[in-house]
């Protein structure tokens, strides 16, 4: 959604990349499909930015993929803290622990496995700091729903691919109706509205909404 030379200039002028997340970055586009779904230097900076804003000792990712977001929301984590994350891709389990071992977080990361539902069911009793949503599309309201109640007042909820391409708005050129871009759109409008949460939607990638929770 940016320009690339300006993409390329954030980038350099950021702090650069950890080289085991370079490492993972290179290891996901080269042996997987979809490789585009991993979060990627500049946006994993961000991330990992707002999680030592936060401090979190009780982190939630719902959406795994090879698990590049997932050390860079650990990165901020407070002495003694402790991140969940679910991924229904049992493909992918080998790949998440080996990196999650690499970075010395075997103890302080929980990987879920099946769907994130049923993983959710299993944690009702925790109280999340910041939460990060980046798993299937069309239910982000129903994981929304899920989780709003054990986040903290203050605490921060992440949403991803909020723009989906362009497509969650109403002059995309396409005028794109499919299930996905009307549970995007739907999920936006929704937590606009919801007094629960003060919502501020970043037009960076493919867009990210950080959601405070009153």
């Amino acid at each position: 959604m940016i320009d690339d030379d300006i993409q390329a200039y954030a980038d350099q002028h950021s702090e650069p990349e950890p080289p085991l997340l370079h490492q993972l970055w290179r290891e996901t586009h080269l042996q997987l499909l979809m490789p585009r779904m991993a979060t990627g230097h500049w946006q994993g900076r961000l991330l990992s930015m707002l999680s030592h804003l936060i401090k979190p000792h009780k982190i939630l990712e719902i959406g795994t993929f090879t698990g590049y977001a997932t050390l860079c929301l650990a990165e901020g984590m407070a002495e003694g803290g402790h991140l969940h994350t679910l991924e229904i891709n049992p493909e992918r389990e080998a790949r998440i622990r080996r990196y999650v071992a690499a970075a010395g977080l075997t103890e302080r990361v929980t990987l879920h496995l099946g769907d994130a539902r049923d993983s959710l069911a299993g944690l009702v009793g925790e109280v999340w700091d910041l939460v990060f949503i980046d798993a299937d599309k069309i239910n982000n309201s129903r994981y929304f729903e899920l989780v709003i109640n054990q986040v903290r007042p203050g605490g921060l909820l992440i949403v991803d691919n909020v723009l989906w391409g362009g497509k969650a708005l109403s002059t995309y050129p396409l005028k794109a109706n499919d299930h996905d871009t009307r549970a995007v759109r739907a999920f936006n409008d929704q937590v606009q509205r919801d007094p629960r949460v003060v919502p501020l939607l970043l037009p960076v990638r493919d867009g990210l909404l950080l959601l405070r929770k009153n």
